[in-house]
């Protein structure tokens, strides 16, 4: 249903480009693991906005990491296992907790700007760690300062080309390896990158949701293709929904970071009362998962479309200082953090599944890897702990770039062309416009495939994907309807997924099985093209 290439190609009469390592993505994995990279490779970084737009310029809260010396990697351990729900792969966390201080290291010696307090790395807390462990920088912008840093460094080294406005559309595979990428440039023409190794970077699926916080680019571009081309997908049933989000009438869905709660925030439903007491005992602090659902409950049992978030009992100028980004956002829009209770709601945040990983960023495809939110290491389980993403990234892409150079040469000074099936004459402009088909799966995303789910609207979901894959019998030429559907590949391995895992646990959660079984499924799901769905036992 699904085909290997979304378009028709012969690489003997494109144009190709030779790399040591192509880097696909500019957030802080792509970043961080092209700069490693490049000490002895040349690097090829292709991203399809700019360096500076990626879902990591939008991570408010932090970086997680242990420095304080009452905290140890063994309290970090527990807090990632337990909010991961028991679908952590350990060894991957212990990677996590252990390796992660040497990377924050790493990113202030590249240039990144942490804030100090009293000559001290300054800390703060987010929901379910029990220690003061997330590193910010100007407040509340963290990710725009890590990719600040890291955007200088790339752009001025001269071992790292940097392609931008460039879209990806698949993979290339010869004997199983992947062995470059097929490009499209500004000019919608085509370059065949072949690289001795590729590094997914691509980030998350945000827009597969109406409401998320992710930026435009996040179109869960590299799951897509990795799919497309054969590689191992796990865990995608598991998308989490930040409970925060500003919901205000001309507003965008802006994320509230959940430092603020850990800053000693208050939820209150419509009528002003506080809720999360009848939910969880860390009240506010709460795992994401367990606060996103209250607050939804508490819209449904209010008939509201929002709940608020109150921090006004907290001195001014302390919230001026430690959120300024969200305070100057929320008084564009006539509304003051330090007095007024800000009007909140869930947004689609962050895809906990991706591509299956080794403890090096391999996937089951030789030399293609995996970082940052595209991957599925094992770090995050059902349910990420908030801030442990721009740690995996840094702490994977160094282990990347160790087992790229352990890796032979191509052996092929050919590849050949894929074998493909002729697809229908027509272009996408005798259809719906993209755009309509775009919104309408992203509304039936929330209805159908959003924080609750139940087996009859996830069996309606997967008819109406069903009836949308005819784009694949289409010629795609434009960037929008390729982004279209790598939307649609991935819409149905979440659903699909979430249809089979009969259960309730972290992130997602089935109305009609509403517990968590480990008998059953403490297990991971599996899938790959043209195959059912495969459950993997715990490691």
């Amino acid at each position: 249903m699904i085909p290997q290439y979304l378009v028709d190609f012969d690489l003997s009469a494109l144009p190709m480009v030779e790399t040591d390592v192509l880097v696909i993505g500019s957030g802080i994995a792509g970043l961080f693991t092209a700069i490693r990279a490049s000490e002895h490779n040349r690097v090829l970084m292709i991203t399809k906005k700019s360096l500076l737009e990626s879902n990591t310029r939008y991570a408010q809260g932090g970086i997680a990491a242990v420095i304080a010396e009452d905290d140890s990697p063994a309290y970090h351990l527990q807090d990632t296992l337990v909010a991961g729900a028991g679908l952590c792969r350990p060894e991957a966390v212990e990677a996590l907790v252990n390796e992660g201080p040497d990377g924050v290291k790493e990113l202030i010696r590249l240039g990144t700007l942490f804030d100090v307090e009293n000559g001290e790395l300054a800390l703060t807390q987010e929901g379910a760690h029990s220690h003061r462990r997330i590193l910010h920088a100007n407040g509340d912008a963290t990710g725009y300062e890590i990719v600040r840093a890291l955007a200088a460094q790339a752009s001025e080294h001269p071992g790292i080309e940097v392609w931008d406005e460039h879209f990806v559309i698949d993979l290339i595979t010869d004997h199983g390896e992947c062995v470059g990428a097929l490009v499209q440039k500004p000019d919608d023409s085509q370059v065949f990158v072949k690289a001795r190794a590729t590094v997914l970077c691509s980030g998350g699926a945000g827009q597969l949701y109406r409401y998320t916080t992710n930026p435009e680019v996040a179109t869960a571009d590299g799951v897509a293709m990795a799919y497309r081309a054969g590689a191992v997908i796990r865990d995608m049933e598991f998308i989490q929904f930040h409970p925060t989000s500003l919901c205000y009438p001309g507003a965008p869905r802006f994320l509230v970071s959940e430092a603020v709660r850990g800053e000693g925030a208050y939820l209150r439903n419509i009528k002003g009362e506080r809720f999360m007491e009848r939910y969880h005992a860390q009240l506010e602090l709460a795992p994401r998962d367990i606060v996103a659902r209250a607050i939804v409950s508490e819209m449904e049992t209010t008939n509201s479309t929002f709940v608020y978030l109150d921090i006004t009992h907290e001195p001014a100028e302390m919230i001026k200082h430690r959120f300024p980004t969200i305070y100057e956002t929320c008084m564009r829009y006539g509304l003051d953090m330090t007095t007024d209770w800000i009007p909140v709601a869930p947004a689609a945040h962050y895809m906990m599944g991706g591509v299956k990983t080794d403890l090096n960023g391999e996937s089951s495809i030789g030399r293609l890897f995996a970082c940052g939110e595209v991957s599925s290491t094992g770090v995050h389980g059902a349910n990420r702990l908030a801030s442990n993403s721009l740690s995996e990234a840094i702490v994977f892409g160094h282990r990347i770039v160790e087992r790229i150079q352990s890796l032979p040469m191509l052996n092929s000074t050919q590849v050949g062309s894929p074998l493909q099936r002729s697809r229908e004459n027509e272009i996408m402009s005798g259809q719906q416009p993209i755009s309509e088909r775009r919104l309408r799966l992203q509304k039936m995303m929330v209805r159908q495939v959003g924080l609750r789910r139940n087996g009859v609207h996830l069996q309606e979901a997967m008819d109406k994907l069903r009836s949308e894959m005819n784009i694949f019998d289409h010629v795609l030429t434009h960037k929008e309807e390729m982004e279209y559907a790598n939307l649609l590949t991935c819409a149905w391995l979440v659903t699909s997924g979430a249809l089979h895992r009969q259960e309730s646990r972290g992130a997602h959660y089935r109305e009609d099985f509403p517990l968590r079984d480990d008998a059953v499924w403490q297990k991971h799901s599996l899938q790959q093209r043209e195959q059912a769905i495969v459950e993997e036992l715990m490691s």
